[in-house]
């Protein structure tokens, strides 16, 4: 019995150690999968973010591959490099496909598409025009170019203006040109794209050695994808990506509010409403919500600005400029206001350093803000201007003029009525019981009093 009861233990033992590995196996091919992300729109702080947190979840989740879709004009060039670091320190692969149909990876998206260890586009998208555009933090005005340019050079060299663009220019290049000599890629028209601004058609891309893959969808990206060579995290790695499972990683609420406050036009108008809601809650203690509501919206904004590439000297003339309206308000003097409009427009036509696509200053919005700025000083100074010409209406000063009588006189002194109330009263002139008279001076509770026919010819 005993020998029986052994070799079904044992028997059961035999089938775990069988059944255990199979288990495991099938196990980790259920893990197997694709992440997928979609960059669409310019690239700013909130698109750096997304794909930091897809890269830690996908290499969180021993993903084969993570599939950057990309359709943006551009954008930031400190949160591009971002990017591109993260994308070299992957331990994940990452395809970066150019999609849907008519969909582009211009400026910095051309960029990020050659970090990528699989650069593939589909059918009726573009790449290129990855020229680095300095605005000098002016939004730039049509017709504004470079009419005077030959009129700024000199012996010495080019002008300023040329030389900054050449640096950027050459930083550029080498940049695109060192990611296409790690990827393997043609690094000659990555310079072409920067320098002449050059463009190319999926095909054409694909015929250039741009990119390496021309596919209609993900599963198709996929299936040409299997098999291919690619170096990750300096280790190389064949991808086995045929028939995976594509999922798609959705933008959290944070990265979301990220994308609508770094708008450096959204970041001016919750600085603004901020200050004003601190403004108005200084001047009606308990009033509460526009403190709160306030605070707020100038943190967020205080928050963005630090989030873009923006000029402190910008900054500080916005701030300046709202002080300004505000002491106009309280003090109208029509120099401070329209000082504070005009270091105000300064300050936020200067407060982004580089601009990109996307994150331009908008010229209605600081117009905008400027002229609901002025009117509402306007608007307080006029009704302060107003309450000052108003007659006194309590205390001492609204008792002059008043007209008063007088009950009893003695000499310079006596009592009189004023308001319905007994005032001891003096005058310079003989006065007698009886008499109208009005009233000239109040010293504490002394009135000084005078013939009323007299004032009124006066």
């Amino acid at each position: 019995m005993n020998l029986a009861r052994m070799a079904v233990v044992a028997a059961a033992l035999m089938a775990a150690a069988v059944a255990s590995p199979s288990s495991l196996v099938i196990g980790e091919a259920a893990e197997r999968v694709a992440l997928r992300v979609e960059m669409d729109g310019a690239i700013g702080p909130a698109s750096a973010r997304q794909l930091k947190e897809a890269l830690a979840n996908a290499a969180e989740r021993h993903a084969e591959v993570l599939i950057l879709e990309i359709d943006t004009p551009g954008g930031l060039v400190t949160s591009m490099r971002e990017m591109i670091a993260d994308i070299l320190a992957s331990p994940v692969p990452v395809i970066g496909y150019v999609a849907p149909a008519g969909a582009h990876a211009a400026s910095a998206g051309t960029y990020i598409l050659y970090a990528t260890h699989v650069a593939a586009m589909a059918p009726g998208t573009n790449l290129g025009a990855a020229t680095p555009v300095e605005l000098g933090g002016l939004p730039s005005l049509p017709g504004g170019g470079d009419q005077k340019q030959g009129d700024q050079k000199d012996a010495t060299g080019p002008p300023a203006g040329d030389a900054m663009m050449t640096k950027m220019t050459n930083d550029a290049v080498a940049l695109i040109r060192s990611l296409a000599e790690l990827r393997g890629r043609n690094a000659d028209w990555g310079e072409k794209a920067v320098r002449e601004a050059a463009s190319l058609s999926a095909n054409a891309a694909l015929q250039a050695h741009v990119v390496d893959l021309v596919a209609h969808d993900t599963a198709e990206l996929l299936q040409l994808a299997d098999g291919r060579m690619v170096e990750v995290a300096g280790k190389k790695q064949v991808l086995a990506t045929k028939g995976l499972p594509v999922e798609t990683l959705e933008p959290g609420w944070l990265i979301r509010l990220l994308a609508v406050i770094t708008d450096p036009n959204i970041a001016v108008i919750l600085m603004l409403a901020g200050f004003y809601g601190l403004v108005f809650e200084f001047t009606s203690p308990g009033a509460v919500a526009p403190g709160v509501i306030g605070t707020i919206c100038l943190l967020l904004g205080l928050y963005a600005l630090n989030l873009l590439p923006i000029s402190y000297a910008g900054l500080a003339l916005m701030l300046l400029g709202l002080a300004f309206l505000v002491i106009e308000a309280f003090n109208p003097t029509v120099v401070l206001g329209l000082g504070g409009v005009a270091a105000f427009l300064l300050g936020a036509a200067m407060l982004l350093k580089v601009e990109g696509p996307g994150f331009e200053m908008s010229w209605a919005v600081i117009g905008t803000a400027a002229a609901l700025t002025l009117g509402l000083a306007l608007l307080a100074g006029s009704y302060l201007w107003a309450a000052r010409k108003r007659l006194p209406r309590v205390g001492a000063q609204a008792m002059h003029g008043l007209p008063a009588k007088i009950l009893d006189w003695s000499g310079r002194e006596g009592h009189v009525l004023a308001q319905g109330e007994r005032w001891r009263a003096k005058a310079d002139e003989p006065l007698a019981p009886g008499d109208s008279v009005e009233v000239a001076d109040v010293r504490g509770l002394m009135l000084t009093v005078r013939r009323r026919n007299n004032g009124a010819r006066q």
